[in-house]
């Protein structure tokens, strides 16, 4: 029952007029969403977390870096998750929203690795280690490279998407890899020092921004997702009847 349920409920939203009206009517309410949270978050971080006793005030990047490292990975698992619902289902739109996670994920691996790169500098004197957590996440920007273009190598979108959705899959055996590859191997990247359901050795001071630069990242991936999404399912179907309806007539 609750399976027959879900499948119904997954192919009602995979309508594309229905999702286009849910879309755009969800978007505005994670962008106001995010701003707040940006906004409260930088202020915490910026003005009222005092300076680390070892790297002052340099640190503070690690508002910008970790979540975007923690969403990086998260972008992934949304991905593999549409993906499978995809393959299994056939879904367009989900297909649809799984492809565009892919440029959003590899925004973010960018933003990482090079927040990264000015915070290592100071701290360990290079911009750049080959350590197993930096490696694997590099290797997890290639991944999402790949993963649009393969997309984008095919004229048949649906064609493409399936076959891309595969690679998400293969893919997905590097998320483990990162997580784990500073308990795994001898790196420079410092271990996990946050944990949110159990003793973290950062300073209780720290957690507040972190916390809410964390919920602005994932509220701005949900509206970048449901707004790239919106935009391509109008690319393929510009043709199509409801589109024009939904424009009066005028698409």
């Amino acid at each position: 029952m609750i399976w027959k349920t879900l499948k119904v409920g997954f192919h009602r939203l995979g309508s594309p007029p229905t999702f286009y009206r849910i879309s755009a009517l969800i978007s505005p309410w994670l962008w106001a969403g995010f701003a707040l949270c940006t906004a409260i978050g930088l202020y915490y971080a910026l003005y009222v977390v005092p300076p680390d006793y070892q790297q002052s005030d340099s640190y503070r990047i690690l508002f910008i870096h970790v979540p975007s490292a923690w969403q990086a990975m998260a972008g992934y698992l949304v991905m593999a998750i549409l993906a499978a619902i995809a393959l299994v289902w056939r879904i367009r739109t989900t297909e649809i929203m799984a492809m565009m996670c892919a440029p959003i994920g590899a925004a973010f691996t960018v933003i990482c690795l090079l927040t990264g790169s000015l915070w290592g500098r100071p701290m360990w004197g290079t911009w750049w280690a080959w350590d197993a957590r930096l490696t694997s996440m590099l290797v997890l920007l290639f991944i999402y490279l790949g993963i649009m273009g393969l997309y984008a190598a095919f004229e048949d979108r649906r064609k493409g998407a399936r076959v891309a959705c595969i690679l998400v899959l293969v893919g997905v055996v590097n998320i483990p890899i990162i997580h784990f590859s500073v308990e795994w191997w001898t790196t420079l990247h410092q271990g996990s020092t946050i944990r949110f359901f159990g003793e973290s050795t950062m300073h209780p001071s720290m957690m507040p921004p972190l916390v809410w630069m964390t919920v602005a990242v994932k509220l701005m991936f949900g509206a970048v997702l449901l707004d790239r999404s919106r935009n391509e399912l109008l690319e393929q179907d510009r043709r199509k009847g409801w589109v024009r309806q939904a424009f009066g007539g005028d698409a």
